[in-house]
């Protein structure tokens, strides 16, 4: 009886042990995929307020610079592209278009006071600054998901089990790098 005790206990380090091993990483990539899915939901969600946002804007600055058509026109053109995006890479692409063509459409305000004073306008620009704050803070939480999520799959033994069941590596929601140099200033 002590014998097969022993045998017993000897498969169950040999055999369980491994295999539970197995289970946790295998839980804990999939905890990490799910957390990061959710994560591009978040930005989704914020990119797709912006996007709807964008119509009311390009109307209510039409009504005083309606000679502005190329501006219009690249917005309009973003906001296309950014619906028909499906990958990360394709949105950050598309984002990073339709945040240059809003850049474009807010210097054309800056030539029309009266637009710049219209309650209308004002409250449309409120509301795009705060999508804005939310689409950072949760390309920020997405992009720390990623990391966790990648991470953990690059780490011994997880990487085995993440090659097994075919774990691929996220990618990270990246803005352009001509959006990160530091605004130049001069004093002249």
């Amino acid at each position: 009886m002590g014998a097969v005790l022993v045998v017993l206990l000897f498969i169950f380090i040999v055999l369980g042990i491994p295999i539970l091993i197995i289970i946790g990483l295998y839980n804990r990539l999939i905890k990490l995929r799910n957390q990061s899915d959710n994560a591009w939901h978040q930005i989704d969600v914020q990119l797709q307020k912006r996007a709807d946002l964008v119509p009311n804007l390009v109307e209510t600055v039409k009504g005083y610079a309606a000679h502005e058509k190329g501006v219009f026109e690249a917005v309009t053109k973003a906001r296309s592209i950014y619906s028909q995006a499906g990958t990360v890479q394709e949105k950050a692409e598309a984002t990073n278009m339709m945040t240059s063509a809003l850049k474009t459409l807010f210097a054309v305000v800056e030539n029309y006071p009266e637009l710049k004073a219209n309650q209308n306008f004002l409250m449309l620009q409120e509301e795009l600054a705060g999508i804005e704050s939310k689409i950072a803070y949760a390309r920020q939480f997405y992009n720390d998901m990623v990391l966790s999520f990648n991470n953990a799959q690059q780490v011994f033994p997880a990487n085995i089990i993440a090659g097994w069941f075919g774990f691929k590596p996220r990618e990270y929601f990246q803005i352009e790098e001509t959006k990160r140099e530091a605004p130049k200033v001069d004093f002249k």
